[in-house]
């Protein structure tokens, strides 16, 4: 599968850190190489752009300007309920805010500081950064190149959609798409569960006015699950092999029970820097990669105690992993810490 495809295929990848993408698409695709990663990204084929759960996710041109729609009540109830700067707003209009950054936006890329000043001076009496944030949440952006490319650095800048890719977002989106290709990547799953992924109101209503097309089973717990029609199951007894998982990574934030996926051991597995290694599905460890001039290191540090063919696959599967993120694979260490 090509990346773009992938990064369709999975409904947008994780990519509040840059690298992020392409270290989840090296943990699913075979062979991956980041340069087909990162020409769609430099030739506006695919965007960085807040989406699910108000983060940075990198999804499709397509995708950004037919799925971003969907997802603007969500974003807007996580700037004025789930954040602190809604609240710091109160009385001032919210549209003349946003419709004073989006022409400032679309003029030229601007990073977050640099529209504080802008906003001050034409609201000299409220709180510069709720009114930056009011911008960034509630109007469709983009993070613009070269942040975002294959180890190349930038400022985080953002314009419109609409600007970067020359064309207007859709309207009336119903969300009814947005949840079938969930299901076709994390299903069967159940109403919180597609909540807890997009963050939509109503997901239990959106399920049953789609249950005429969807497969429905129960789990253990006679809750119903939903499926897209003849997706496979496979056995509970198939090996899944180790696989190092970025930071942020899809697959563990798309259900609302993610004891599907992390372990009882795993602790600290969410600390910012770290990413999480599956051995046989689960999470058993967890990773950070140092990398400087005269160092290419990789840290694991297991949540369990792993078997010698655990930890002989998870070596192997790390040096791979130090070899790409370095180019080089002969180069660099994979540090093992004590196990608990």
């Amino acid at each position: 599968m090509k990346p773009l495809d992938a990064a369709a295929r999975l409904v947008g990848l994780q990519a509040q850190v840059p690298r992020d993408p392409y270290v989840a698409l090296w943990s699913r695709l075979e062979p991956f190489v980041p340069t087909d990663l990162a020409e769609p990204i430099a030739d506006r084929r695919a965007v960085r752009m807040p989406f699910l759960r108000a983060t940075l996710h990198l999804v499709t041109a397509e995708d950004a300007l037919t799925l971003r729609p969907v997802l603007q009540p969500v974003l807007r109830r996580s700037f004025h309920s789930g954040s602190p700067f809604g609240r710091q707003l109160d009385g001032v209009d919210i549209d003349e805010v946003t419709g004073f950054g989006r022409a400032l936006l679309e003029e030229q890329p601007r990073t977050r500081a640099e529209l504080l000043p802008e906003l001050a001076d034409r609201w000299p009496d409220r709180d510069a950064s709720a009114l930056a944030y009011a911008c960034t949440y509630l109007l469709p952006l983009v993070q613009v190149t070269p942040r975002g490319l294959w180890k190349r650095s930038g400022r985080s800048a953002f314009t419109t959609v609409e600007a970067w890719l020359g064309q207007k977002l859709a309207t009336a989106t119903p969300p009814d798409d947005l949840v079938m290709r969930y299901l076709a990547v994390f299903g069967p799953a159940t109403p919180t569960d597609v909540r807890a992924w997009s963050g939509l109101p109503g997901a239990a209503e959106i399920l049953g006015r789609l249950r005429p097309e969807l497969r429905v089973l129960r789990d253990e717990h006679d809750r119903e699950l939903f499926d897209v029609p003849r997706a496979p199951l496979p056995d509970p007894d198939t090996p899944a092999p180790v696989r190092f998982l970025p930071e942020y990574d899809n697959v563990v934030l798309g259900h609302d029970d993610r004891s599907r996926i992390v372990s009882p051991e795993t602790r600290l597995w969410a600390e910012v820097g770290w990413g999480t290694v599956l051995v046989d599905g689960f999470t058993a460890a967890r990773w950070k990669a140092f990398l400087g001039k005269d160092e290419a290191r990789l840290r694991v540090e297991p949540f369990r105690k792993l078997t010698r063919a655990e930890r002989s696959e998870l070596e192997a599967e790390g040096h791979r992993l130090v070899g790409f993120l370095t180019d080089d694979e002969t180069a660099g260490t994979v540090e093992v810490a004590a196990q608990p």
